[in-house]
């Protein structure tokens, strides 16, 4: 199903059409303040491991990364001391990903990793996703087709492409393709992992 959510005070009845997949362990694609990505319950294994399988990355070994409404909300998932916490308060919500170290509240799938990627983006569509389903949204960019970007900007072309592994596609307008800097704040010395639309002083 493609789902034309506005992205400036989206309507709540779209918003739980998309939670109510998503509480039946599908998978969703949505906009963030970066790209279009595929989500689904963070707390639900199967569906992560639906995800990871879909992107041909194990579960026990790749780089997680979960959506959360605010700071309140990812304190209960990931370890955020104080200094971690100022830079977080900073940077978000915004086309940031912070590493932090895993906290005990997340399924044993995320517990073979010692960290987890935290992302509160500036976008209403997917904070008001995760705030009506109650738990995090596990989130990975919708991959990229080298020849043919607007795959993975055009909500249009996305759900031509994704239809069939994906519950819905929501519309939220034309994704600027981008990617979220990814920070690592999981050690003392925090490091710039990745340079993407976010900029911010460590």
């Amino acid at each position: 199903m493609l789902l034309q959510i506005y992205p400036v005070n989206p309507n709540p009845k779209e918003i739980q059409k998309v939670v109510s997949a998503l509480q039946e362990g599908e998978l969703v694609i949505y906009p963030t303040d970066t790209s279009y990505a595929i989500g689904c319950d963070a707390l639900n294994i199967r569906a992560v491991e639906r995800i990871c399988k879909l992107k041909g990355v194990n579960p026990q070994k790749a780089n997680l990364s979960i959506i959360c409404a605010d700071m309140s909300t990812a304190s209960e998932y990931a370890k955020i001391n104080d200094r971690a916490f100022k830079l977080l308060k900073r940077g978000l919500p915004g086309p940031f990903t912070f590493i932090l170290p895993v906290n005990s509240s997340l399924p044993k799938l995320y517990k073979h990793r010692k960290t987890v990627g935290i992302r509160i983006p500036d976008s209403a569509i997917a904070i008001e996703i995760v705030r009506q389903l109650g738990n995090p949204l596990l989130t990975t960019s919708v991959p990229v087709l080298e020849e043919e970007v607007e795959y993975s900007t055009d909500p249009e072309l996305i759900h031509e492409l994704w239809q069939r592994e994906v519950a819905i596609v929501v519309d939220g307008g034309i994704g600027d393709g981008s990617f979220s800097t990814v920070i690592d704040c999981s050690e003392d010395e925090f490091i710039l992992i990745r340079q993407g639309k976010g900029e911010i002083e460590l």
